[in-house]
C-alpha cells in the first residue's frame, strides 16, 4: 500500500484525489516570495506553526528555527504550534520541543491528539474505543475507555469506534483486517492525525490519514477528521494566541493541510519549501497544478 516510490508526486496527487473531502477555502491570486520568516514577520501579528517542515524534520531541529523564533518573540509576535503528531501528549511534544531548543509551553502547543480526545465523548457518549498507537502509548491524558487494539486485536471487532493516532505499527495487513471488521460492524473512525505523509530525515512516513481515506474509498463509515486542515484544530490554536484570525498566518510546509487549512479558518499562509514534502522541488507547478496559493512562500524558516 506504500513503499518508497510513493514520494512528493504521489501524495500530492492523493491530496488532490481527496480534496473533495477537505474544507474549502478562497486564496490570493498570487504569492509573495521571501527568504525566510524575518521578512514576513511585518506582514502579521502572530504565527500558528506546524512542527514538521517548519521547526524540524524528524528529531532534528531545523537550523536557524530556534533563533526565528526566539526572535519573533522578541519583536512581540505571538506564536502557537499547531501539530497532527498524535502519537505524543502534550507534555510529550512540549518536551520534545525543549530538547530541540524550542521555548514553546504547553499553552502555546496544539495538538490534533488534544483536540480529538476532547470530542470522544461527544460522538459516542459511553464509548470504549480501540485505539491504534504507537507501542507503549499513554492513554492517561485522554478522558476515555481505550484498548490498545494492536495488543489486543479482537477489540477491532468489540469497541464501540475506532481512534487512530499513529501508524507505527500499522501494516497492510492491519488494515485489511480493520476494513473487515467494519465492514462486518460499522462504527464511528476518528482520524487524529489527517496527513497523509510527513517528513523525515531521509524519506516520507506514511500517516493515519492516508489509512483513513483508503477506508471512505471503500466503506461508507461515519469518520470524524481532527487535525490540519480541519477547522476544530484551527479554532483552537487561534483561540490560544488572542488574535483575530486575519492577523495571523498559518506557517507549514504542505498545500493541502497547512495552506489549506489556515486559509479555510480565515487566516493567512506562509508556505516553507525547503525542508518539507517539497524539499529539493519548485513549489511552483505544485501551487499552479492545485489552485492552493499561499500569501507568502519562504525558503526556510
Amino acid at each position: 500500500m506504500f513503499d518508497a516510490a510513493f514520494g512528493p508526486e504521489a501524495a500530492f496527487a492523493r491530496y488532490e484525489a481527496i480534496r473533495p473531502r477537505l474544507p474549502a477555502a478562497v486564496f490570493p491570486r498570487e504569492s509573495l516570495w521571501l527568504p525566510t520568516l524575518a521578512e514576513a514577520a511585518d506582514h502579521y501579528d502572530g504565527f500558528l506553526l506546524d512542527a514538521f517542515g517548519v521547526l524540524n524534520v524528524g528529531e532534528t531541529a531545523i537550523a536557524g528555527a530556534v533563533a526565528r523564533m526566539a526572535d519573533l518573540r522578541a519583536r512581540g509576535k505571538r506564536l502557537c504550534v499547531l501539530t497532527n503528531a498524535a502519537s505524543y501528549t502534550r507534555g510529550a511534544l512540549v518536551a520534545k520541543y525543549h530538547r530541540l531548543g524550542f521555548d514553546f509551553t504547553p499553552n502555546e502547543v496544539v495538538s490534533s491528539r488534544d483536540v480529538a480526545v476532547a470530542r470522544l465523548e461527544a460522538i459516542a457518549p459511553g464509548a470504549h474505543w480501540a485505539a491504534i498507537s504507537a507501542e507503549g502509548d499513554s492513554f492517561a491524558d485522554i478522558p476515555a475507555r481505550l484498548t490498545d487494539a494492536m495488543a489486543n486485536p479482537e477489540v477491532l471487532e468489540t469497541a464501540d469506534g475506532i481512534l487512530f493516532l499513529s501508524t507505527a505499527r500499522w501494516t497492510s495487513e492491519w488494515q485489511a483486517r480493520l476494513m473487515a471488521a467494519l465492514q462486518r460492524r460499522p462504527r464511528p473512525l476518528v482520524i487524529a492525525n489527517p496527513d497523509l505523509v510527513a517528513p523525515r530525515e531521509d524519506d516520507l512516513s506514511i500517516e493515519p490519514g492516508f489509512f483513513g481515506h483508503a477506508i471512505l474509498d471503500d466503506l461508507a463509515i461515519a469518520t470524524h477528521w481532527f487535525g490540519k486542515p480541519f477547522g476544530d484544530c484551527f479554532a483552537e490554536g487561534i483561540r490560544r494566541t488572542g488574535l483575530a484570525p486575519h492577523q495571523l498566518a498559518m506557517v507549514g510546509d504542505t498545500l493541502h493541510t497547512d495552506t489549506l487549512g489556515g486559509a479555510a479558518a480565515g487566516c493567512g499562509t506562509v508556505l516553507v519549501e525547503r525542508h518539507g514534502l517539497f524539499r529539493g522541488r519548485d513549489v511552483r507547478p505544485f501551487i499552479a497544478a492545485s489552485g492552493i496559493v499561499p500569501n507568502i512562500v519562504v525558503e526556510t524558516t
